[in-house]
């Protein structure tokens, strides 16, 4: 009984981290991937520990299943974190990274701010924090 139940965990857990959508930190990664499949690129900058409508963000629209379901066949995610609390810092190198990142696309440091790119990395459009639903932030997404 015991194995049973943990061998349907872990078919449990491996099918759940097959459907989710997984957010790139390297943005030559998420270029190939983009271009590989055809898709644009979601670019977030978020202040992970400090930021509040970040973490609204994460949990009312990111964390849907909504999003999460149209995310998975037309987007490539990338996040740029910049976090405050020591207990989160980035390595050295993902700092450098998110902040090039910064410099081309997020010159204001508007946190959140969600950049839609093309697969080639031209910028389409930005939006920030909406109190909406995922159906209606997807509708924002898409209209860049």
């Amino acid at each position: 009984m015991k194995k049973l139940i943990i061998t349907s965990s872990l078919i449990l857990f491996a099918f759940i981290n097959l459907n989710a959508q997984e957010w790139h930190t390297d943005f030559s990664e998420a270029k190939k991937q983009a271009t590989k499949n055809n898709q644009k690129i979601i670019l977030v900058f978020q202040g992970s520990d400090w930021c509040a409508p970040c973490m609204k963000l994460e949990n009312e629209i990111w964390s849907s299943k909504v999003f999460k379901t149209y995310a998975k066949d037309n987007f490539v995610l990338l996040k740029a974190d910049f976090p405050r609390r020591r207990k989160n810092k980035l390595s050295k190198e993902q700092q450098k990274k998110n902040g090039a990142l910064a410099e081309k696309y997020n010159e204001k440091g508007i946190f959140p701010l969600v950049v839609v790119l093309d697969k080639n990395g031209k910028s389409l459009g930005a939006t920030s924090y909406k109190k909406t639903t995922p159906e209606a932030y997807l509708k924002i997404l898409n209209s860049f």
